[in-house]
This record gives C-alpha cells, sequence and structure tokens, in this order.
C-alpha cells in the first residue's frame, strides 16, 4: 500500500501545529526558551537526566562503580522532557544541545561539563579505571561497540520508535524501514554476542551498559507498546542470554529504576536510599 504522496516544497517552513505528540517542544532552533536555574546537590557528581534508554546507561553505571567500591555519588535530578525541562537556560548551559542526561562533574577543583550519554560514560570509565579495559586492543573493542551504540540510538528511537509508536499517522513505507534496519542492529549484537559473552569480549564494560539501555528496554518489554512481538526480539537468542544476564546485576535493576515517574520508581536520587525504597 503507498503512503500518500508528498510533494516536498523548495523551501521548508516550520509549522508548529505538525508536530504530533512532541509538536510542544520540538523546534528547528536551538538554546534556552526560558530561565532555569538548575539545583545542585550536596554530591560530587550531579546529574540531570530522565529514564529514558539514554538516561538510564548513566545511572547504570553510577550504580555499578559504587557497588564497585568506587567514590561516585551522585545526585540524579529529574529533568521533564514533555514539560520543556531540557530548555531551560540552567541546563543549556551543560548541554547546548538540549538533550538528557547532562552531567555536572563537581569532584575537582572546577565543575566540568560533560554531554552525550557516551561520553559520559566515558569520562567516568576513565576517572574511575573501571568499566573499560586497560589494554589497547580490549579498549578499542570497547569504544567501537561503544560508538556502534551511540549510532544505532537514533535509529531504533526516533526512527522504529518514532513511526511506530509516536507518530500521529502509521505509513507503512517508513515503519518497514526502521523495522528491517533496527533488525539488522539487533542482529549484528545477536552474531557478537554468539562469539563473546560480552560486546567487547569476556569483561563487562561500558559498551554493554550502554546497548543494554536500548536493547534492554526492549527485552524487557517496555519499549514502544508492542515492540518486542513486533520485532520477534525473542528469536535472537544471544542478545536475550546477555540482556537477562545483566538484568540479573543487582546495580542494573537500581539503575534502571531513577529518574522515572510512577510506582516502582525513584523520581530523584540523593542517596541510596531513595532506590532501596522502590527496589
Amino acid at each position: 500500500m503507498a503512503d500518500t504522496a508528498y510533494t516536498p516544497p523548495e523551501v521548508w517552513t516550520w509549522d508548529k501545529e505538525n508536530g504530533g505528540q512532541f509538536a510542544s517542544i520540538n523546534r528547528p532552533i536551538s538554546g534556552a526558551t526560558q530561565d532555569i536555574e538548575l539545583p545542585r546537590g550536596r554530591h560530587p557528581f550531579q546529574l540531570y537526566s530522565l529514564g529514558t534508554p539514554n538516561g538510564q546507561k548513566v545511572t547504570i553505571l553510577f550504580e555499578e562503580l559504587l557497588a564497585a567500591g568506587h567514590d561516585a555519588e551522585y545526585d540524579a535530578w529529574l529533568i521533564e522532557i514533555g514539560k520543556g525541562g531540557q530548555f531551560g537556560s540552567g541546563f543549556v548551559s551543560i548541554n547546548p544541545n538540549s538533550k538528557i542526561p547532562a552531567l555536572l562533574d563537581c569532584s575537582g577543583p572546577e565543575p566540568l561539563r560533560v554531554f552525550e550519554s557516551g561520553a559520559i560514560l566515558l569520562h567516568l570509565a576513565e576517572k574511575f579505571g573501571a568499566f573499560i579495559p586497560a589494554d589497547p586492543k580490549g579498549r578499542a573493542e570497547c569504544l567501537s561497540w561503544l560508538m556502534w551504540q551511540m549510532s544505532t540510538a537514533p535509529v531504533i528511537g526516533g526512527g522504529f520508535g518514532h513511526f511506530y509508536a509516536y507518530a500521529p499517522e502509521k505509513f507503512e513505507y517508513p515503519i518497514n524501514r526502521y523495522t528491517m534496519e533496527t533488525k539488522r542492529i539487533i542482529d549484528v549484537a545477536d552474531k557478537r554476542l554468539a562469539e563473546t559473552r560480552y560486546l567487547a569480549g569476556e569483561e563487562y564494560t561500558i559498551a554493554d551498559i550502554a546497548t543494554y539501555g536500548w536493547l534492554g528496554m526492549i527485552a524487557r518489554g517496555e519499549a514502544y507498546g508492542s515492540a518486542y512481538k513486533f520485532l520477534d526480539f525473542g528469536s535472537y537468542t544471544h542478545v536475550n542470554r546477555w540482556a537477562e544476564e545483566l538484568l540479573s546485576r543487582v546495580p542494573v535493576q537500581r539503575g534502571i529504576k531513577v529518574n522515572r515517574i510512577g510506582e516502582g520508581f525513584a523520581r530523584e536520587r540523593h542517596e541510596a536510599a531513595d532506590i532501596d525504597a522502590v527496589i
């Protein structure tokens, strides 16, 4: 079935009403829309985020670092992107791209801003010398899979997720296009995990944490309504084995609870007890 024909204009102009579910927050320009200062807690790391797949990557790593005995105490503040919190002046000063997560590292002589989830994972892994291989070959493999994951997120989220679950109208072509590519991505991971225990080899790394943010969401049946069934995710034996192993880790169980709204979740995290109360 052919989709309704659309002829692009010579010069595109923004129609504020043509944005579907996210029309109130999406726009073709950057920068702050409101003057809002960010709160600051007492811990060395201040995370401003939301418990989406990208946000969960960072809270999982923080919980892994704490469980491993590192001094990685953090405050996790909720940024409600549906209400435009990412366009507050304070948030934009940390991440000019207005996307969660954003980190303020206050552990040194002066605060450092770090934005983009992959950059935050790498920053923390290198700072603590954890969850990243020390040998050049292992490090290269880890970084390759980390960057691979970063490249796949827009396809799974902005592509498949948007057209399958969020677009105001369902069109066959974009759903088929992004479903095909999403399944190819999952197959890449499945073939790799048939060879090794973890993505970078036999060592659990930030590459696994980053990838679990997205594939773990599908594996738990939390992605885009019926996406687990639609994608036939259960047929990816090795990805499912890996996802089950990661979910058995207590820090992962804790990390996926943070900066989420509703029963069983921690809206903010300022001490371990905030997660203890919902686990």
